[in-house]
């Protein structure tokens, strides 16, 4: 039971997907903190704001006497926080992993060897190399 456990933890995906949460992470208060104090303050100026949130703020009044506050600035905020996101996450990411998904491929299809020459040998021609020795021992055992 322990055994799978390491297997699933030491397994890369996992491993990856850890090092994508933590950097994300990271990432997110960057990408926070351009949009809290460079873009929301530069669109806010334009509307008359202090910042984007409390920009197109729209009030309704209640039944109570009171008001209800729409603050549609604070969505846009948040959109925009997205596509700021996407778009590095796509250009730092995404467009890298493809082009060089699409050159290896091209190399392929070209008949250039994808990996070096020098690659270590896979697990079918080393278990292929005993097998051979091993018959090649038995031959020698069984003529003397």
């Amino acid at each position: 039971m322990l055994k799978g456990f390491k297997e699933f933890v030491l397994r890369g995906n996992v491993v990856e997907l850890a090092v994508a949460v933590v950097i994300g992470a990271a990432f997110t208060a960057v990408v926070t903190a351009t949009v809290d104090a460079v873009i929301n303050p530069a669109i806010g100026a334009l509307f008359n704001a202090e910042s984007l949130s409390t920009a197109f703020v729209i009030a309704i009044p209640t039944t109570t006497g009171g008001e209800a506050q729409l603050v549609f600035g604070a969505v846009l905020a948040a959109i925009l926080n997205f596509l700021i996101v996407a778009a590095v996450v796509y250009f730092a990411l995404v467009l890298p992993i493809n082009t060089l998904k699409r050159r290896a491929e091209e190399r392929r299809k070209a008949g250039e060897p994808a990996v070096s020459e020098d690659a270590p040998p896979t697990e079918t021609e080393l278990l292929a190399e005993i097998r051979d020795l091993l018959a090649a021992q038995r031959g020698q055992s069984s003529g003397s």
